[in-house]
């Protein structure tokens, strides 16, 4: 086995899951097998077939989109593909998948010519967006579900990175947006523990879109945002998970743009962490860790109690995220641990 210990003694229990593609991916990234192994090319086979992702290929549209079913997911066919999309990227489905090509494709014919996706107009969105000309989230949603599924080499990929990197403020970080031309308020739940106008959920998502790309993740753009969302200190374990719940269908997608990211989710920090490079000697990132492996259940599982069918998916994107972490001599943190307050006590005048 490639795992530690403690993560070693999940396996077993991963494996027993029902999901072949839970399966092919602890096999892959859990203990390192090869694309030849008998076990992989079985569950390779059977992969199509998972409840996880039957329905998706069953529902695309004629011309590669998919629409709201009415509870999962809400909006616009583009907001619902993206959705699938990112699923199937986290599931292992790429540029081999017919109903990826289609779907990418689709994205791809709604992308403006400075590299941009636009703004969504009316609809159940409008409310939040109003009066902006530019939320980075606009395009940081569609392009993390294209470079998810591979394409974040593609040219026209690469043309929406460099419009999210224009995008990004002096200090790092990325804002709510710019509405006539001044940059938007930052709600409590959304500030940044040392930016004035960074926005944690856009940062968060231009992030994502980072991570995913195999050479810009280790860039001064993905370092410094980790940073700053390193810095944003607090523990809260209800939300451990809840990014893998909704991305694999267990958590309903609510929220548009800035309440997209609303709650922060400490297994999906860990896996940028991962990522972009961040070392396990940061103080920062090691009681992180601490933390993680403390809020374990019983029986070694990370217990997802809002949706307990998750369990084991959060579970496998923690395992991931602990072996893959390491010691990076590059690293160089510059925020300080700053306990977090969205909305802090405030002496009154009078």
């Amino acid at each position: 086995m490639t795992v530690s210990s403690p993560e070693a003694l999940l396996v077993p229990l991963l494996l027993a899951d029902p999901s072949p593609c839970l399966r092919l991916l602890v096999l892959r990234e859990l203990l390192a097998r090869s694309e030849t192994d008998p076990e992989v090319q079985e569950l390779m086979g059977l992969r199509e077939t998972d409840a996880t992702v039957a329905d998706l290929f069953a529902s695309q549209q004629d011309d590669g989109s998919w629409h709201a079913d009415g509870f999962m997911w809400l909006g616009s066919p583009r907001r619902a593909t993206c959705l699938a999309l990112i699923r199937l990227g986290y599931l292992g489905f790429g540029l081999e998948n017919e109903a990826v090509r289609r779907g990418a494709a689709y994205l791809f014919s709604l992308q403006c010519e400075d590299g941009s996706f636009p703004l969504p107009r009316g609809g159940e969105a409008s409310s939040e967006h109003e009066g902006y000309s530019m939320i980075p989230l606009q395009t940081a949603i569609p392009l993390r579900a294209l470079a998810a599924c591979g394409y974040a080499e593609d040219p026209r990929t690469e043309s929406a990175y460099e419009w999210l990197l224009a995008q990004r403020l002096e200090d790092g970080a990325w804002p709510t947006g710019l509405a006539a031309g001044v940059y938007g308020y930052v709600a409590g739940y959304r500030r940044l523990a040392h930016s004035r106008w960074g926005c944690r959920s856009n940062t968060t998502g231009s992030l994502i879109c980072l991570s995913l790309h195999p050479t810009r993740r280790h860039s001064p753009p993905a370092r410094r945002a980790l940073d700053l969302l390193l810095g944003r200190e607090t523990r809260e374990q209800q939300s451990v998970g809840f990014e893998v719940a909704r991305t694999v269908g267990a958590e309903p997608v609510r929220g548009y743009f800035s309440a997209f990211f609303a709650r922060f989710d400490l297994a999906m920090l860990l896996d940028l962490c991962w990522r972009v490079g961040a070392s396990a000697e940061d103080i920062r990132v090691a009681d992180l860790v601490d933390f993680l492996q403390g809020v374990r259940g019983p029986y070694g599982l990370w217990e997802y109690a809002a949706r307990p069918q998750a369990s084991r998916w959060v579970t496998f994107d923690l395992a991931r995220s602990m072996v893959r972490l390491g010691v990076n001599e590059d690293w160089i943190p510059s925020e300080p641990r700053t306990p977090f307050q969205p909305y802090p006590n405030r002496p009154r005048r009078f």
